[in-house]
This record gives C-alpha cells, sequence and structure tokens, in this order.
C-alpha cells in the first residue's frame, strides 16, 4: 500500500487520519484489493454488496442502461473517489447501477460493518472515518441535485448551457475542462449526440462559447 500513500492523503475518506494509523485501519476494516482491465464491469447492476469500494488507480464510471440500451452516466470516479457507499450500507438491496473501469485499475473495498460497528479494538480513526464518510455522502446528494437541476431544463440547448455555466463556477474560471467526451457528455445530460454535437455547433457560430475536446470557454455571456 505504500506507493499509494499519496491517493490515501489527498482523499476526503481519510482526511485526517494518520498515515502510521493505515495499516492497522485497513486491517481493522478487512480490506481487500481487485484489479480490473479496461471496460471490465467492477459491479454489475442487481448484486448486493456490503464493501465501498475506494479507487486507487485508474478511472471509472457510474451507469444506468435502460431497457433499450440507452446508457447513462451518473459519474466519473477518479483515485481517492469513493463509490457505492450508500449501498453497502443497504446491503439487502440490489445495487441499481452498474460501475464500469474505463481504464485499468485497482480498486479498495472497505467492510461497511466494520466502519459503523463498535471495533473490540477502540481504534481512535474510527469516528473520523465515520465523520468523512457522511461528508462525502452529503456532497454526493448535491452534486446530484445539480445533476437533476442541468437535465431537467426542456431543451437540448439549455441543458448544455446549464451544465457548462455550472461547470466554468466550480472551476472559477471562463475556460475550463469536463471530465466527459461528448458521448459520455450526452449519456450524461440524456440527450440525443448528434443534437447536442449541432447545439455545441450553434453556441460556438453565434459567439457564445469555444470548445476544443473537451475544452471550453465562455465567450459573450456570464458563465452564472
Amino acid at each position: 500500500m505504500k506507493g499509494y500513500l499519496p491517493v490515501f492523503s489527498d482523499s476526503l475518506l481519510f482526511r485526517g487520519i494518520s498515515q502510521d494509523d493505515l495499516p492497522r485501519m485497513l486491517n481493522c476494516l478487512n480490506a481487500r484489493r481487485t484489479r480490473h482491465s479496461r471496460q471490465d464491469l467492477i459491479l454489475r447492476e442487481g448484486e448486493k454488496i456490503s464493501e465501498l469500494g475506494f479507487v486507487l488507480f485508474g478511472q471509472a464510471q457510474v451507469t444506468k442502461d435502460d431497457y433499450m440500451g440507452n446508457r447513462t452516466i451518473f459519474a466519473d470516479i477518479l483515485p481517492g473517489d469513493v463509490f457505492a457507499e450508500a449501498y453497502a450500507f443497504r446491503k439487502e438491496l440490489p445495487v441499481p447501477i452498474n460501475v464500469i473501469s474505463i481504464t485499468e485499475s485497482e480498486i479498495l473495498w472497505l467492510d461497511c460493518g466494520r466502519i459503523t460497528g463498535i471495533c473490540s479494538k477502540v481504534c481512535n480513526f474510527h469516528t473520523k472515518l465515520v465523520e468523512n464518510l457522511l461528508f462525502i455522502m452529503a456532497s454526493k446528494n448535491i452534486l446530484l441535485n445539480r445533476k437533476i437541476e442541468h437535465i431537467s431544463k426542456r431543451t437540448t440547448r439549455e441543458k448544455l448551457l446549464a451544465y457548462l455555466s455550472d461547470q466554468a463556477f466550480l472551476q472559477g474560471s471562463r475556460a475550463f475542462s469536463i471530465p466527459f467526451n461528448r458521448q459520455e457528455l450526452a449519456d450524461y445530460l440524456c440527450v440525443d449526440r448528434s443534437a447536442m454535437s449541432s447545439e455545441l455547433s450553434k453556441l460556438q457560430s453565434e459567439g457564445i462559447i469555444r470548445y476544443k475536446l473537451n475544452h471550453f470557454a465562455f465567450l459573450n455571456m456570464p458563465p452564472r
């Protein structure tokens, strides 16, 4: 685990927990690691789990496919990010989403029963870990509300502007990058890719935005 110390140090989940406590903590939480190739399913819809995932290396996405095969992207997961914690704490419920490894990745799994249970060793990191986890879950709830705001707009143009202006605001700049390619952005916004690309071209020709790949800049309108 020594090679991943920077990931632990920068993560919200382990914020305020000493690196000296990490080996004992991971042992206490029954930590285990899994490796995944590109496009592997880390979690499959319908599974029941009792462990939360923590990305040590690579990139993954939380997705949902409907009956017709249309995919919606809920979140991009990077090193230091936590996923599936809500379902791990409600282990009797099947997971309603897929988690896909976008690149080669390595995942650390932590037993949620050990996080919230009374520790016989009276480990001093338990309280801090629970506090961090509550902060993460609250932050994700805010992000979910933000996505609902984006996709609740009536037109593809309105959805695009809502999302892009939000990214500019969050990154504090009219010029910013987004974590999605075109298909992923269309999946995130729940719109047709061709229609979205057409709207992006119109916005650029109208002098509202400029873009190249996943880099965008607002030109003649405030980002917020």
